[in-house]
């Protein structure tokens, strides 16, 4: 387990892989630790279904990226993208876990040292039941969810302003 992060742009992806779609966003933050085009400075969390543990691992950072599984009622596979302000107007009707992001979302609102910049890409699961495999819809989509994760993570890096260089720190917390 970690103890803290210096990064101030963390990626989580979160989900239960046991439970087939549902995992999606853990699978996808897996792939981005290894993918060398993620920039520097950037940390991986395997959030897995740690809820609301995952705070004091988030709470400092200044943009935050969740990968999750997204009900938004679009067909299966069908990629999500919310923003923070966003996100905290809205129940957490839109997650498929029991203590989602929504509500992680809203305790960083009280929680967080600063401002941040929080954003949610999701793919609508197909299935949520026991299995240890994505369905076809949502496996296909994968790849177009670790691209879309890069192009997030490209927009912070050039619009960010601190200039830091930090190494990739993939962490399971």
């Amino acid at each position: 387990m970690i103890d803290s992060l210096s990064s101030d742009t963390v990626v989580v992806g979160v989900g239960n892989t046991i439970l087939s779609d549902d995992g999606v966003g853990v699978h996808a933050a897996r792939l981005l630790q290894s993918d060398a085009r993620v920039p520097a400075g950037v940390t991986i969390l395997d959030g897995g279904t740690l809820g609301l543990d995952l705070v004091p691992y988030v709470s400092d950072a200044s943009r935050i990226l969740f990968l999750d599984a997204v009900n938004s009622g679009s067909a299966p596979g069908t990629r999500v993208r919310m923003t923070g302000k966003g996100l905290l107007g809205l129940s957490g009707g839109w997650s498929v876990h029991q203590l989602g992001v929504a509500n992680l979302i809203a305790v960083l609102a009280l929680a967080s040292t600063k401002p941040q910049d929080i954003v949610v890409l999701g793919v609508q699961p197909a299935i949520t039941d026991w299995g240890t495999s994505l369905t076809s819809a949502v496996e296909a989509s994968l790849p177009q969810l670790v691209e879309a994760a890069l192009a997030q993570l490209r927009q912070w890096q050039e619009s960010a302003h601190d200039g830091l260089p930090l190494a990739k720190s993939p962490c399971t917390p």
